[in-house]
């Protein structure tokens, strides 16, 4: 037994013990707040790494903690907290909910959300941009129709992974391709008979558990220029320009329509950034805590640890396969960024494909379609925060409605098991 090795991973069964343990213990899984539970499972990743002095280990905490990758998500979260405020405090959000419950019928509002949470996240190649523009919108639809509003938050996390899994322009599918040595149009051909399929299902089923929403008619006149920030967000995006320019856009247009109207001064206007900004501040310490935390585990060799007895176990071009999948969604569990996940296992990954007769368009698209997956329930990961912050819930009570998500999941898992899709899957190849 690798003592080593397993001590070097007790930070994340720490942290599950003290998040959920004792959250299934008190009866209520949101009592603990996850800065709390980051916090102290990192001062136990602190105390456990041997090897290195105080100040030393510190170091590598405050190393990963400051990742230029975590700094530059810091940024989005807080231009994202200061667009959605001030853009709230203008009233660009009741004009694009009113706006939506009119131009959509209410049996397909939820199915909409999803299309279009597809379509933008395809387009700009990113979950959390499509995230920040949509999310607010949803929430707003959530309370008019008095439907769930954790729900309506999942329907478009789901539709955001759609897009950040097959467009050509995502950071994971740059990466997938790149490691695996394919092309991305390849890339695409097999991942999408893998995900297709469970998104027209998903969409199917949003279009029965939408037959039963009724919203309540709109009285007053939608006010076009007020829903004009929300457009321009969206158009830049779709556009390809970068999200901290169009989160920018977006601030600078609702602090000048809001002026136009009264809806606030200046000042009143630095005041609404400022309380978005502060609404941000906890989901900004929890990233960076578990930035810190996952550079200790990396330091003292979990992730070498787990890619060594997950390896040594392979037997067959399945099991391989199944391999690659489960190496990418325990480094993103680690990580909490599928980008870096694909990054850390794709030379790997493209080993084993290698050895046991995997497709490397295959082994690809199984890298970007389970990161996502991990990426989309994992609650302290970026898009999860992001929602959750924007929509004032927990991001935990989100995960119970990506049903996209989970649905991609297991039809990637089906592709495995079942040889699927046939063209790109090799017979099974048994070795010693």
């Amino acid at each position: 037994m690798d003592i080593k090795g397993i001590l070097s991973l007790s930070p994340i069964a720490f942290f599950l013990l003290v998040y959920v343990g004792v959250s299934l213990v008190a009866g209520d899984f949101y009592r603990v707040p996850l800065t709390v539970a980051f916090l102290l499972s990192s001062v136990y990743a602190i105390c456990v790494t041997t090897g290195k002095s105080l100040r030393e280990r510190i170091h590598i905490f405050s190393s990963g903690a400051g990742h230029v990758d975590i700094m530059l998500m810091v940024w989005i979260f807080l231009l994202a907290g200061a667009f959605a405020s001030s853009a709230k405090a203008m009233g660009a959000i009741d004009a694009t909910v009113q706006l939506s419950l009119q131009f959509l019928p209410d049996n397909l509002l939820l199915a909409g959300l999803f299309i279009s949470a597809c379509f933008i996240s395809m387009s700009i190649g990113t979950s959390v941009g499509t995230i920040v523009a949509l999310v607010p919108i949803a929430a707003g639809i959530a309370n008019a129709t008095q439907v769930s509003v954790p729900f309506v938050v999942g329907v478009v996390v789901g539709g955001a992974f759609f897009g950040d899994n097959l467009s050509f322009i995502s950071d994971t599918t740059i990466m997938a391709t790149r490691t695996q040595g394919c092309k991305m149009s390849d890339k695409f051909k097999v991942n999408s008979q893998i995900v297709i399929p469970a998104a027209l299902l998903v969409l199917l089923l949003y279009i029965v558990m939408g037959a039963s929403i009724h919203s309540v008619p709109s009285l007053h006149e939608v006010n076009m220029l007020k829903v004009l920030p929300y457009i321009v967000v969206l158009v830049t995006a779709v556009a390809g320009v970068d999200v901290m320019v169009v989160l920018l856009v977006g601030i600078l247009m609702s602090g000048i329509i809001g002026m136009y109207y009264g809806c606030f001064d200046v000042l009143g206007w630095f005041g609404a950034m400022g309380e978005g900004v502060m609404g941000m501040s906890e989901l900004i310490i929890i990233s960076m805590l578990a930035g810190g935390l996952m550079a200790l585990i990396r330091h003292n060799g979990g992730i070498d640890f787990v890619i060594s007895l997950l390896t040594n176990r392979i037997r067959s071009t399945r099991g391989a396969e199944l391999t690659i999948g489960g190496l990418v969604v325990f480094t993103d569990f680690c990580t909490a960024n599928n980008t870096v996940a694909i990054l850390t296992i794709g030379p790997i990954a493209r080993d084993i494909a290698l050895r046991y007769n995997v497709d490397l368009r295959k082994s690809a698209s199984l890298l970007d379609t389970f990161s996502c997956l991990a990426q989309a329930v994992i609650p302290y990961g970026a898009q999860l925060l992001m929602a959750a912050s924007l929509a004032a819930i927990s991001p935990v009570e989100i995960i119970p409605y990506l049903y996209y998500p989970f649905t991609m999941g297991a039809f990637a898992l089906l592709a495995v098991l079942f040889r699927f899709p046939r063209k790109y899957s090799s017979s099974e190849t048994i070795k010693s």
